[in-house]
């Protein structure tokens, strides 16, 4: 069993930005799809992003944060990470990690379709 730990939420103001790290308690190949979801008080699970390496990086974003945020590993542990500029107030949500997710991220936007998740990081953007 994975675990995995979110870290780096905060509160910003609008415009600002932060970096959401997720490192993982076991080793997670860079071809496994990885991705980061959020939930705003009151609504359900929200797919922000998603990636895997099978050799070259495969990211993939949601269109409200597209250009924006971008998701990435870092070695030796590919810890995942999701630098977030430019920030909302509509960012504000409980951030996710997830992994073990479809190959190639095929449709991977849904909760369902990922094996290990994280407790979230908290992020606020005030206005």
């Amino acid at each position: 069993q994975v675990q995995l730990l979110e870290s780096g939420g905060g509160s910003v103001q609008a415009g600002g930005s932060l970096t959401l790290s997720c490192v993982a308690s076991a080793y997670i190949p860079r071809s496994n799809c990885r991705a980061w979801f959020r939930q705003a008080p009151g609504k359900g699970h929200e797919w922000v992003a998603s990636m895997y390496d099978g050799g070259t990086v495969s990211a993939f974003y949601a269109i409200s944060v597209k250009g924006r945020f971008t998701i990435s590993l870092a070695s030796p542990n590919n810890t995942a990470f999701l630098q977030m500029n430019s920030l909302k107030p509509e960012d504000t949500a409980m951030y996710y990690c997830a992994a073990d997710g479809p190959a190639y991220c095929t449709g991977a936007i849904t909760r369902a379709g990922y094996k290990y998740w994280g407790q979230g990081t908290q992020v606020t953007v005030s206005s």
